[in-house]
């Protein structure tokens, strides 16, 4: 059965109702879960049409459009097409992991002799794709000093393309763990400029795991691609692993031509577990942000505490605060904060936590807390985490949705002990 789905009405009410027709499951208010590797063929032609629309694009023929579970399979369609929706891309294509949508964008769009400019910090998993395994293909990264600044990306693009085209330019705003924001529309035109220079266009990828599609639209601001670790806020429980790119259907449906061999698609029960999360995602998106001001407010005023990296912060007039008014609705509730000190001062803290949870990751409805130099950032070497202000001292925080009072009290007492 064909569906149609009204993509005008508000996210909120996408993110529970778009993707999905209970018409099309025996009325189910739910989506079940298909937990099946094979599909039945109505006919030995239904078998050839099928196949020749997934692989040839042509025109789907009626009944069911599946084949096998790693090619796609209806809660992966329905999870993809909410995702997709949020973004205000043409398609998305979902993956195992954050980590395997990230590597997908490089796989698929960068070639031998090419390079990649990127922003500083980048997630730990994405920088050991950048300098540790993309070389072994011949692709070269190009670090940006200053992404708020276009001369900036600019005079770094200028500089990779004397090793070689640019395929990609990726942002990641806010930086993990650093908040770094990123101007993405000036990177935009920095690509434009290099498409009419050399005619060809390196594609603009974001990575948006830290704001989340209700926060900042990265594909409004002139990105082709956003990237997403659904992990984080859109599970928002901790309790699956799962990646997202979405853009134009084109783009995409590389993504999805690649993910067939690679198998790196997501299976049938975390796609569920996925649509049940986006359901509440508004929610916990606001009530985290609340929590997060509060939070960082008094880590702000602590005087064992020399910085604090919320993104509301930042000081009046500065291009980070007329950027982050312009990208984004909020400033989310991942952020970093210096303790005065380093290791030693930092996990005498860490040890003295009862609340706050010390573990990696992001995003869930529980505050999570860790050290990204001996953690996230382990792998990094130490000149590069230096150089972008990941140091001894650095503490990295998730807000989650418990009560701001309980968060504040059991820091206060964990920083006692320092």
């Amino acid at each position: 059965m064909s569906v149609e789905f009204d993509t005008s009405l508000h996210p909120e009410t996408l993110t529970i109702s778009h993707g999905y027709d209970p018409r099309t499951a025996f009325g189910a208010a739910k989506p079940p879960v298909f937990l099946t590797s094979t599909f039945v063929y109505e006919s030995a032609q239904h078998a050839k049409d099928v196949h020749r629309a997934y692989f040839d694009g042509a025109e789907a023929p009626g009944g069911s459009p599946y084949i096998y579970s790693r090619l796609n399979h209806p809660n992966l369609d329905m999870v993809e097409r909410r995702l997709s929706v949020l973004d205000r891309g043409e398609d998305a294509a979902v993956f195992s992991s954050g980590m395997a949508a990230i590597s997908a964008v490089m796989l698929c769009f960068a070639r031998p002799g090419e390079t990649i400019l990127h922003t500083k910090p980048t997630y730990g998993g994405t920088d050991g794709m950048l300098y540790g395994f993309m070389p072994q293909f011949g692709v070269t990264p190009f670090g940006v000093d200053d992404a708020l600044s276009e001369a900036s990306i600019q005079a770094a693009a200028n500089q990779a393309l004397a090793s070689g085209p640019i395929a990609l330019i990726m942002l990641e705003s806010p930086a993990n763990p650093t908040g770094t924001v990123v101007d993405i529309a000036a990177a935009a035109r920095v690509a434009d400029v290099i498409g009419q220079r050399t005619g060809r266009r390196p594609l603009v990828s974001v990575d948006n795991t830290f704001l989340g599609p209700f926060v900042q639209t990265p594909l409004a601001l002139g990105a082709d691609l956003c990237i997403t670790s659904l992990t984080k806020y859109c599970g928002g429980h901790s309790d699956l692993l799962a990646g997202g790119v979405s853009g134009a259907k084109a783009l995409v449906g590389v993504l999805k031509a690649q993910r067939t061999f690679f198998g790196s698609h997501l299976d049938p029960y975390s796609s569920w577990l996925l649509l049940r999360s986006f359901e509440t995602l508004h929610l916990r998106t606001e009530r985290a942000g609340e929590n997060a001001l509060k939070v960082a407010t008094y880590l702000r005023d602590h005087p064992k505490i020399a910085s604090v990296t919320y993104l509301g912060f930042a000081p009046k007039g500065s291009a980070a605060q007329a950027v982050m008014a312009r990208q984004g609705r909020g400033f989310g509730s991942t952020f970093s904060f210096q303790i005065k000190g380093g290791e030693a001062e930092a996990f005498r803290m860490l040890d003295r936590l009862k609340v706050l949870r010390l573990a990696v990751s992001l995003g869930g409805s529980e505050t999570l807390i860790c050290h990204p130099a001996t953690t996230t950032h382990y792998n990094v070497p130490i000149e590069r985490r230096l150089e972008v202000g990941v140091g001894d001292g650095t503490l990295r925080v998730s807000v989650g949705i418990e009560h701001a009072d309980d968060l504040i009290a059991d820091l206060a007492q964990a920083l006692d002990a320092v």
